[in-house]
């Protein structure tokens, strides 16, 4: 079971560091999945190259148009099936470095589009 905090308005990533990622006012030091309105925490921290569809379920169960994975500090390419489980689920998978993500989710996200996230510490 994944534990959600909801905020009020459209969520701003703040800032990355090295060790915690902020977001509005509250500092998250684990890996983390947010959409416009909600933080969920206690995301699997599992390595990226194990990750399935399944563990984006909460996220797609928003139907966001795009999900962006930041791998942290560097890009860690996603496993090749799990591309391919986004594209028949109809939804675009970005995978970049966390700072990266970081700044493509509010800008996506500051334009209105449904977008969700998961953000590995740097």
């Amino acid at each position: 079971m994944k534990f959600t905090r909801e905020l009020p308005g459209t969520l701003t990533i703040r800032s990355v560091a090295d060790d915690s990622l902020m977001i509005g006012d509250v500092k998250y030091v684990h890996t983390i999945a947010i959409t416009t309105d909600r933080v969920l925490e206690n995301w699997t921290d599992k390595p990226v190259a194990n990750l399935v569809l399944e563990d984006f379920s909460d996220l797609l169960a928003d139907s966001p148009a795009i999900i962006v994975l930041g791998t942290g500090s560097s890009n860690i390419f996603a496993p090749r099936e799990l591309v391919f489980a986004f594209a028949r689920h109809n939804t675009g998978l970005e995978v970049m470095d966390t700072k990266a993500a970081a700044r493509t989710f509010n800008v996506l996200a500051g334009e209105g589009r449904a977008v969700a996230a998961v953000l590995y510490l740097p």
